[in-house]
């Protein structure tokens, strides 16, 4: 009796751990025993790095056995020639050469002030007026003297001329006369300067001085003017493209506020080197029909430094470099369908531009070059060519 409930208990016990095994996870989830969810993770765990290390062993044998499994894959690109245009990228600032604050010439109060700020406003153009302080009768009366001069003079060369009087007569009265006429023309002078006109043509961007106030040549700002048709954007180029950098030479401009971006010619390069900062002084100039262009906006300047028409162009991630500094890259030979066989080019580059560089020496034209995968082959090496879709 002893016996057979000893054997009941044991087949309980396997047919119980059976079972264990036997539900699935979600089942031993729905169950809330902590112990019963431990153990199963411990299972699958075990589980997991069984199959592990026998894929790894699988792998092993398939590379050991099947020789195309050691051929590394990659892809390929022709180099050819192109024409490379390489520009140097700085930044700079709008300007005009007609933004101009304009000052009185004359002390005194600003009686008229006849334009308002955004008025559109032509060369000569009244601005505005200065009290002249009684200059307009000092003038008046002056203008009478020289008209009594001249009458004089006229009268003193006639009988001059028929040999009556002496020639002292005559030299008074024409001296007397030519006095008259330079003051005359002096106090015109000072009373044009109590009318204020535009310089050139352009737009009243600020009315700086009220009607009303006294103002001192030289002190008292009245007007700033302005003018958005001959823009041009400044900017200070390195020292080292003063060879490369010329007049005429093509501009990309772009306004990141603006969202736009022009074509412009280099227009001056200054010949003047700065000992601050090692750069020389470079215009562009821009058109500006819509006007929205103002003084100051910050632009973005491409400026061509360099053409060459049959450069080779590769991209900079696929070149390596030996323990000596040469670069190199990979190129095919031998090539049989999709198998090739690596070889070592050494290259010598020039400029860059984003993510290309020049290859100035090492490739010829046609030549095919390693492009992914070029980190994983070497010289001599095997490989086999993907056909990219």
């Amino acid at each position: 009796m002893k016996y057979i409930y000893t054997l009941f208990i044991v087949t309980l016990v396997l047919s119980s751990c059976d079972n264990t095994k036997k539900k699935s996870v979600d089942d031993i989830i729905e169950t809330n025993n902590l112990e019963l969810i431990r153990k199963k993770k411990s299972e699958l765990d075990a589980t997991k790095q069984e199959i592990t290390a026998q894929l790894k062993q699988l792998e092993t044998k398939i590379k050991a056995l099947d020789p195309q499994e050691k051929i590394p894959l990659i892809t390929t690109f022709k180099a050819n020639e192109t024409v490379f245009t390489h520009f140097v990228e700085l930044q700079g600032n709008v300007n005009t050469k007609q933004n101009l604050v304009i000052y009185p010439e004359y002390a005194g109060t600003l009686t008229h002030v006849y334009v308002k700020e955004g008025q559109h406003v032509s060369k000569g153009q009244l601005l505005a007026k200065i009290d002249d302080g009684g200059l307009s009768q000092q003038l008046a009366q002056l203008e009478i003297q020289a008209n009594l001069a001249k009458t004089t003079f006229e009268r003193q060369e006639r009988l001059w001329n028929q040999n009556i009087g002496s020639e002292i007569q005559y030299l008074q009265a024409k001296s007397s006369y030519e006095a008259q006429q330079k003051a005359v023309n002096h106090l015109k002078e000072q009373i044009a300067k109590t009318t204020v006109r535009a310089p050139f043509t352009g737009t009243i961007d600020d009315v700086i001085t009220e009607q009303g106030s006294v103002v001192a040549p030289g002190q008292s700002p009245l007007f700033r003017i302005v003018n958005l048709q001959n823009m041009y954007v400044e900017t200070d180029v390195p020292e080292r493209y003063i060879s490369d950098v010329t007049a005429g030479k093509e501009v990309i401009v772009n306004f990141p506020v603006l969202n736009k971006e022009v074509k412009a010619k280099v227009r001056q390069a200054g010949s003047f080197i700065n000992p601050a900062n090692r750069t020389f002084k470079v215009e562009i100039a821009i058109g500006n029909t819509d006007k929205n262009i103002k003084p100051n906006l910050t632009a973005k300047l491409k400026i061509n430094d360099y053409i060459n028409e049959k450069a080779i162009l590769i991209p900079q991630s696929i070149i390596s470099e030996n323990a000596e500094g040469e670069q190199y890259v990979y190129t095919i030979i031998g090539k049989t369908g999709e198998t090739a066989t690596a070889k070592r080019e050494i290259i010598e580059t020039g400029k860059t531009q984003g993510d290309y560089i020049e290859v100035t020496s090492g490739l010829q034209h046609g030549v095919e070059i390693v492009d992914e995968g070029a980190r994983s082959v070497k010289d001599g090496q095997q490989v086999k060519i993907l056909k990219m879709q």
